[in-house]
């Protein structure tokens, strides 16, 4: 029993899946070679992340597949309910790294609230001979604790910033059409806690009120979530981060805001142009910058890795 883990699978998921009796090949296939790939291969389960496509056209053209699985919790490069129409288990890691990422949106948030993004690039540069400038330049940095952070998107990525948000001391409020109230546990090292329910409100009040504005959704399919428009609507000075998708954001509209200083700063995981982004945004001084590595951590990765294997033995196993 074959599984092409055609975006890469952490060693712990290969091993699972190896000691059940699975063959587990890691080569990366180009898009345009998949089909014949499987198809000579006799693949029954594809696993991927954000790079590789499962349109219908592979869906159509390798009828060996049984299962597609999705290491993170997005699935919008899957054609998920033509692959069930078609009697083929798709599958995803919902809860695998919903820490890691919430951890990257903080990483944003501290980089550029205390200018980390420009800095770390000027002090190897100029360090040396303008240091009294730099240190001059980033004086006006600014605590998180105290300020508000609106959450676009309660589900389990938008509820573990809520956890940490929380545990610095900011204010959380949040916009969800799906979810209309969260009931956030936050647990300290001593086995103590606290709950803490948020209950939440249009995006229209997170965008005028939050001081720093994190996204959680899908991809978008009827043009950006945040636009001109809802730039307008955000307090002076606001900050945003995109961990989600690309295209979330109009990138335009926010170079815009940057520029004219309605923004303070952005942090992006995620891009419009993956994997090739615009010049404009990867060389602005107040963006700090990650190569879509939400979900990138070694932790993360084995929980990934071992959820899709325990998910794809019980279903093989199930039908064998």
């Amino acid at each position: 029993m074959k599984v092409l883990a055609n975006d890469g699978l952490d060693q712990s998921g290969i091993d699972a899946l190896k000691e059940k009796g699975f063959e587990v090949i890691t080569t990366k296939v180009p898009q345009e070679f998949l089909v014949d790939f499987i198809n000579e291969h006799k693949i029954r389960t594809i696993l991927v992340r954000s790079a590789t496509q499962v349109r219908k056209d592979i869906i159509d053209g390798c009828p060996s597949i049984e299962i597609i699985g999705r290491g993170g919790v997005g699935m919008d490069n899957i054609d998920v309910e033509y692959a069930r129409e078609k009697g083929i288990h798709v599958i995803n890691t919902p809860s695998a790294s919903s820490e890691s990422v919430a951890e990257l949106v903080f990483a944003h948030l501290f980089s550029g609230a205390r200018f980390l993004q420009d800095s770390n690039r000027k002090m190897p540069q100029v360090g040396d001979t303008e240091f009294a400038g730099l240190k001059k330049a980033y004086a006006a940095g600014i605590e998180l604790r105290g300020k508000t952070i609106g959450i676009v998107g309660m589900g389990r990525i938008g509820q573990e910033v809520a956890r940490i948000a929380l545990g610095l001391g900011m204010r959380v409020i949040a916009a969800d059409n799906n979810v209309g109230k969260a009931s956030i546990k936050v647990k300290f090292y001593n086995n103590q806690f606290i709950n803490v329910d948020i209950e939440t409100e249009s995006l229209q009040d997170v965008l005028k009120h939050s001081d720093f504005i994190t996204l959680h959704v899908p991809a978008q399919k009827d043009g950006y979530m945040i636009g001109k428009a809802e730039f307008d609507m955000m307090k002076d000075g606001v900050a945003v981060v995109n961990c989600s998708r690309g295209g979330v954001i109009d990138e335009a509209a926010l170079i815009e805001a940057l520029d004219s200083g309605k923004v303070k700063f952005a942090g992006l995981d995620v891009f419009i142009n993956e994997p090739t982004p615009s010049k404009e945004i990867l060389n602005h001084s107040k963006i700090s910058l990650t190569p879509h590595t939400g979900a990138s951590t070694l932790e993360a990765q084995d929980r990934i890795g071992l959820s899709l294997a325990e998910q794809i033995s019980s279903i093989l196993q199930i039908h064998n």
